[in-house]
């Protein structure tokens, strides 16, 4: 039945990331480093909020922007956290998930043959939705030299004339890597200059550890050429609630809607309920679980460096990407092997794209004692596989 498909339906691969959950799913022997999942559970004021939602029957449809008291407060909290203002009523969008606001974002600015230039290693979704809505994905590859930053050098020798969006991920999944106020400076010049719009992924913002995040639509003249693309997912552990939104100037946000409206209706009023009772009532445990992140950074940094695999210091999100090149094993092999040999279960840099090959994806939201046993396992394989 392929023959009905459209091209780019069959020419999409699956996910590289799924091909290892698959690996491991229903093994209780595997240690996980491969989800980019917190391990925490949603704390309990956000359940009893939706679950006291329905016993009060409260089940119906939102309006499709999403509750009014919600994007009220998305909005003071990202003037308050990131000193971004957005008006709740025309400039913020209430999504299922971030990703469903980066799929809008783009099938809303996407025309056939324009390209979208993408920093990588990057959040593997990207490209595909690009494809998909008729694009072409044109990756900017970052170094670990750079700490895996985007360069103003690197992103302009990408830059044609077909160029329009700009695909931002800071903190970065896979990476960890962070952009301060100076670095993003020279890429708003470039925007500026080329006339790009910028969809700017900050679902990790509240993931930094040494510097406070930087929006990108905080920079002069950003914010009205950016969609600030967020959620709840990461920072405050509701990863299956499924809420995320999108902000920026009411002509963008407004034919995002659109494609909303006869999409998805509106986003779950039970998630809603909850995503604004966690940003009511929910930091301090956000802050709680950061720390504990941060902990676990360190812990995972120092012990890829004494088995001998080099590793930048991630500043954000809760993701290692150290290099394994001087095992002289592709990411792929060494991802496989490392599963079925060493019985743990991380993501092979290739499937992020320019920069990720020679490296290994380890999601750090885990506990302690499973980074410790799992750093003893890597390290065995390590050694074994360099007197082979």
């Amino acid at each position: 039945m392929t023959e009905y498909l459209n091209k780019e339906a069959r020419a999409i691969k699956p996910s590289g990331i799924r091909k290892f959950f698959d690996l491991v799913s229903g093994r209780k022997d595997i240690i996980t480093l491969g989800v980019g999942e917190p391990d925490f559970i949603t704390p309990w004021h956000v359940r009893e909020a939706c679950v006291y939602s329905l016993e009060r029957g409260k089940t119906q449809y939102t309006s499709n922007a999403g509750m009014p008291e919600l994007r009220e407060a998305i909005g003071q909290y990202l003037n308050d956290r990131f000193a971004v203002p957005y008006d709740p009523a025309k400039e913020i969008l209430v999504t299922v998930g971030g990703s469903e606001a980066i799929d809008l974002a783009l099938r809303a600015l996407v025309a056939p043959g324009d390209e979208i230039l993408i920093p990588e290693p990057c959040y593997i979704s990207y490209s595909p939705i690009t494809a998909l809505g008729g694009g072409v994905p044109v990756g900017v590859e970052t170094f670990a030299k750079d700490n895996f930053k985007l360069r103003a050098d690197q992103l302009e020798a990408a830059i044609t004339p077909r160029s329009k969006v700009l695909i931002l991920c800071y903190p970065s999944n896979p990476t960890g890597g962070t952009m301060t106020r100076e670095d993003w400076l020279p890429i708003a010049e470039l925007v500026e200059k080329h006339d790009l719009i910028v969809i700017s992924d900050e679902i990790y913002a509240e993931l930094t550890y040494d510097s406070n995040h930087v929006s990108f639509a905080s920079l002069p003249g950003m914010k009205d050429r950016t969609i600030l693309v967020s959620g709840f997912s990461k920072a405050f552990a509701m990863t299956g609630w499924r809420m995320g939104y999108a902000c920026g100037h009411q002509d963008l946000i407004g034919a995002m809607l659109k494609i909303h409206q006869y999409t998805v209706m509106c986003a779950p009023v039970m998630g809603q309920v909850a995503a604004l009772e966690a940003l009511t009532n929910g930091m301090e445990e956000k802050d709680r679980m950061v720390e504990s992140y941060n902990q676990r950074r360190r812990l995972i940094v120092k012990g890829f460096r004494e088995i001998g695999l080099e590793c930048h210091e991630p500043q954000g999100a809760f993701y290692a990407f150290p290099s394994i090149q001087s095992t002289g094993l592709d990411s792929e092999t060494f991802a496989e092997r490392l599963l079925l040999e060493a019985k743990v279960a991380a993501v092979p840099g290739n499937v992020f794209g320019l920069g990720g090959e020679g490296h290994l994806r380890c999601s750090y939201a885990t506990s302690v004692a499973q980074l410790t046993e799992a750093l003893e396992k890597i390290g065995e394989f390590v050694e074994k596989v360099k007197k082979s």
